[in-house]
């Protein structure tokens, strides 16, 4: 399995940058992992093979890879149902899954049309960076609990 966890724009705090280094660090023991900044929406979508212009199916394989964009409006997990989900993944899809990472005032509708997963991180507002950090301990949590690792057992 092949994961891009991918952000709009640069980062500016140091401590973020550490962290996101840290993370995808940790998560590489487990599977093929990269973090990627991209300029802008479109760049995003081109690179997960989906024009801007063009209204992408959800359940079409037209692009070289499977669209999750972290958004206040998309779908809750516990940290147990996202492990289930990034391990069912793993099982039966071989598109490498990027996690998205909007700007600051969020995806467009286009964007949210053109991908085929959209997850919340948390019924709060969060800071895009934030996010982004918040993301990454989750994905290393989900990989730990399918290896049952006990990092996740003193929650």
């Amino acid at each position: 399995m092949k994961i891009r966890i991918a952000w709009i724009g640069k980062t500016k705090e140091p401590a973020i940058r550490a962290l996101t280094e840290e993370y995808l660090k940790r998560i590489g023991r487990y599977t093929l992992v990269d973090g990627l900044e991209v300029r802008d929406e479109s760049a995003l979508l081109q690179m997960c093979g989906r024009a801007a212009s063009t209204k992408a199916s959800k359940t079409a394989s037209v692009g070289k890879s499977t669209l999750a964009l972290l958004d206040s409006r998309g779908k809750q997990f516990s940290s147990e149902e996202f492990a289930r989900f990034l391990g069912d993944y793993q099982d039966r899809n071989p598109l490498p899954l990027v996690f998205a990472v909007g700007p600051a005032d969020g995806f467009t509708d286009a964007a949210r049309g053109a991908a085929q997963h959209t997850i919340s991180l948390a019924s709060m507002t969060l800071a895009h960076e934030l996010a982004r950090v918040v993301l990454l301990e989750q994905v290393y949590r989900a990989f730990t609990i399918l290896k049952g690792h006990p990092y996740h057992s003193g929650h």
